[in-house]
């Protein structure tokens, strides 16, 4: 058996490359910026090529670092953003616009349509999903009545749609594999995740051809191989999640009830509801988690926007630091957040407020303000979002949460983590890997291949780095809380087209 597996992490901000050996150590990584695009107000996009060109080099730059060859590889696993849409010609696999991100709400007023016209109830019970621009369908709907031509070719079968796994998946296979996985086939709009298949009268409704569709498999399983011309010999593509489905894999919570939350460009928290489908009453997400062989995991998911991206806003906008790190030292330069409350709406809200039209909010602003004043409002601020989200869960489930085991890029901020612990009353447990993104997908594509035996074997590599516990009195906590919801409230609809 070789002796490694490889995992692409392709983020919305970074293409990253790691590699992993059998203990669930992770032994190198390369990664590299990609930067997005911003047309207009609200409007997110990324060039296509810069997806799979940087996603390639970083590969072939860890495996020259490692001196390894494609036969030094079991499998390849791939996990990435959700929801960021493409359409490209399949005879030249040349994109036909720019990819349209996950954060772009260029839609929204296709979804305000689609609720006046009565379906979002529907879409809701077969997808599990609200009906926001958040999501790809409406994302397809833009690009096929907004690119000349466009209708006309994808109803022809000449053009192919697909999340980012699809497009790495494709240009990997060199054009063979058209293919996605069911977690990233359930953030689409289009997926029915009762029937486990692209919903017809879903398809009908948005006028999307289902030619242009990715064939959905399961989530662990070998989808074909990679072109002896990118890596130098043929290497098993064998594992797909979208991002934080691969977190919350990574982070085994594998069992029901188990809770994880991801910093990174966003925050996305996951609860395991095992086999069932829990139906939200307060807005959360009732998403797949995954499929191996025939088993399906599904989870209740909340999708917050702005989680990190309020960091580097800080770091490029505001210029209070010169690196994203140097958030903690600045927040802590402080002793509170001095009366200041920071609403990240800068693409809308997310759960449980589902607002396309809230846009950032500084409030309680005095005399005595400082940059570090405001760094701690914004870290409390990616807190705060996720204690709402925490909350609703447990609504939902009717379970306690008893520890949340956090991951992610921001995770490793001990300033951010005590004071998420501090405002949501919940133990936090960090493990020794925080990356537990590519992770997820590593042990998705090693399960498939035989390069782990099964999900025992990979329980055993989960290991706690430190605990973090509360501090702080639920009262003060509580008060918090109320005053950032006030907060919010006053951003909600700021940005309504002639409010």
């Amino acid at each position: 058996m070789s002796a490694y597996i490889v995992s692409l992490d392709a983020g919305t901000t970074s293409a990253r490359a790691m590699l992993f050996d059998r203990n669930g150590q992770m032994i190198d990584a390369v990664q590299q910026e990609i930067p997005q695009v911003y047309p207009r107000p609200g409007w997110v996009e990324h060039q296509p090529g810069e997806l799979w060109s940087v996603q390639r080099r970083v590969a072939r730059e860890l495996l020259q670092k490692q001196k390894l060859q494609a036969g030094d590889i079991a499998a390849l696993g791939i996990a990435n953003q959700r929801e960021t849409t493409l359409l490209w010609d399949r005879a030249s696999g040349r994109p036909i616009h720019n990819a349209i991100v996950w954060q772009d709400r260029r839609t929204a007023q296709i979804c305000e349509q689609l609720k006046a016209d009565g379906f979002e109830s529907l879409i809701r019970q077969r997808t599990g999903l609200l009906l926001d621009a958040y999501f790809s369908g409406t994302k397809i709907r833009w690009l096929l009545d907004e690119i000349p031509g466009a209708r006309r070719k994808a109803e022809k079968g000449e053009l192919a749609f697909g999340t980012v796994d699809s497009w790495l998946l494709w240009h990997l296979t060199h054009g063979r594999v058209h293919a996605t996985d069911v977690s990233n086939a359930s953030r689409t709009l289009l997926f029915n995740i009762h029937k486990l298949a692209w919903d017809e009268e879903l398809l009908d409704l948005l006028d999307i051809p289902a030619a242009i569709l990715p064939q959905v498999r399961s989530s662990s399983e070998v989808y074909g191989s990679t072109a002896p011309e990118h890596f130098g010999g043929e290497i098993p593509i064998a594992g797909i999640a979208g991002d934080q489905q691969a977190a919350t894999f990574g982070q085994m919570c594998i069992e029901t009830g188990l809770v994880k939350n991801t910093y990174g460009t966003g925050c996305f928290l996951m609860m395991n509801t095992g086999t069932r489908i829990i139906n939200s009453r307060h807005k959360l997400l009732s998403t797949v988690a995954w499929q191996i062989g025939n088993e399906v995991q599904y989870a209740l998911e909340g999708s917050i926007f702005i989680g990190g991206a309020i960091v580097q806003w800080i770091r490029d906008n505001l210029q209070f630091i010169s690196e994203a790190r140097d958030i903690e030292a600045l927040a802590g330069s402080v002793e509170d957040h001095g009366g200041v409350y920071f609403v990240p709406g800068f693409v809308g809200l997310g759960a449980p407020h589902w607002d396309p039209y809230s846009t950032g909010l500084l409030i309680g602003l005095n005399r005595d303000t400082r940059p570090g004043h405001i760094a701690r409002a914004a870290l409390e601020a990616i807190c705060l979002q996720s204690v709402d989200v925490l909350q609703t869960m447990e609504k939902d489930s009717g379970l306690k949460i008893k520890e949340l085991r956090v991951d992610g890029g921001a995770a490793v901020n001990d300033l951010l983590m005590q004071t998420q612990a501090d405002l949501s009353g919940y133990k936090l447990l960090r493990p020794n890997i925080t990356e537990t993104t590519a992770l997820g997908a590593a042990y998705l594509a090693g399960l498939a291949v035989g390069y782990w035996q099964d999900l025992d074997e990979l329980r055993t590599h989960w290991t706690v780095e430190q605990t973090f516990r509360p501090a702080l009195s639920a009262d003060e906590a509580g008060r918090r809380l109320d005053q950032w919801h006030r907060a919010v409230e006053r951003s909600k609809g700021w940005g309504q087209p002639d409010g």
